[in-house]
């Protein structure tokens, strides 16, 4: 079974522009796709990579160029600087769920397959995707729907939710499907299901939170001309990442100098992002949602 296959894989580890003495991160080391390619390209430099699923670490290299740590990328700064880094090179982040977390039937990323409600990233996690279901009142239900997977009916979901968990305690995946299979439209089941699943994978693993945390931490590890490289796959994160890159905050408010001119961190390199051609759609299907963002520090 393949771990996961990169989206963009050449487009991203170009946006780095290695040197070959450089230090590099990779936020989100799954398979290690990018990070091999980054120590193809590596001499005398160093690779640090993290990944918060142990899962991850059975494909680290023996290779004394790469460090692994297996912690959450929010954790940035702290574990460069502990490790004696003071700066970096560059930073990827590949955001979203490997394939071997959707093939794995009892981690429940999926609803494709029944399996327990689970969603965690990080296995040793205390809060799973039934624990939230089971426990979070209607109204914070309905806010995960509605601001995670931009949902006008939230409360209408919310509202199916916990009327189901009263008879039943959400323990499956066939649970929360039975939960809202009335709500899904007509021929519209699977992106319905697939935002239902979205939004509580982000609320369980508090994914958008993370992810601003790495960018805010990012932005004071990169060295000068550092280069900033994401893979988004929805809008949600695709606007932090855009936001930030643009003007250094996330609402995407331009702070002007005396003159009149826009101070922003970094300068983009790619300004609409890049998304993957036909020929690699066809090739990997699950990389159709993704977009590439690439800035480089001023």
């Amino acid at each position: 079974m393949v771990y996961h296959i990169p989206a963009l894989l050449k487009e991203s580890i170009d946006g780095l522009n290695i040197k070959p003495d450089g230090i590099y991160v990779d936020v989100t080391f799954g398979g290690g796709g990018h990070s091999m390619e980054i120590l193809k390209r590596l001499k005398t430099g160093k690779l640090i990579a993290f990944d918060q699923d142990e899962d991850a670490q059975m494909n680290v290299p023996d290779d004394n160029r790469i460090l692994f740590l297996n912690q959450n990328f929010r954790f940035l700064k702290n574990n460069l600087l502990f490790n004696n880094i003071s700066s970096v090179d560059g930073l990827i982040a590949d955001l979203g769920v490997s394939f071997h977390q959707f093939d794995e039937p009892e981690r429940g990323f999926t609803f494709r397959q029944d399996a327990p409600l689970d969603m965690r990233m990080n296995k040793s996690g205390n809060v799973t995707a039934a624990i939230l279901l089971n426990t979070s009142d209607e109204e914070s239900l309905a806010d995960i729907f509605y601001y995670y997977g931009e949902f006008i009916n939230s409360r209408r979901i919310a509202r199916e939710i916990t009327a189901a968990r009263t008879l039943k305690p959400f323990t499956s995946v066939s649970d929360l499907i039975h939960a809202v299979e009335k709500l899904a439209p007509h021929r519209q089941e699977h992106k319905f299901y697939a935002r239902i699943f979205q939004s509580l994978r982000i609320a369980v693993n508090h994914e958008i939170d993370c992810l601003k945390d790495l960018l805010e931490q990012s932005l004071s590890m990169l060295k000068s001309g550092g280069r900033l490289v994401v893979l988004t796959y929805h809008s949600l994160e695709d606007r932090a990442v855009k936001n930030f890159m643009k003007t250094g905050n996330f609402e995407g408010k331009e702070n002007k100098d005396f003159y009149g001119n826009t101070e922003t961190p970094f300068r983009l390199i790619t300004r609409k992002g890049i998304t993957p051609g036909e020929e690699e759609i066809r090739l990997n299907n699950r990389s159709r949602s993704a977009r590439l963002r690439i800035a480089e520090k001023l």
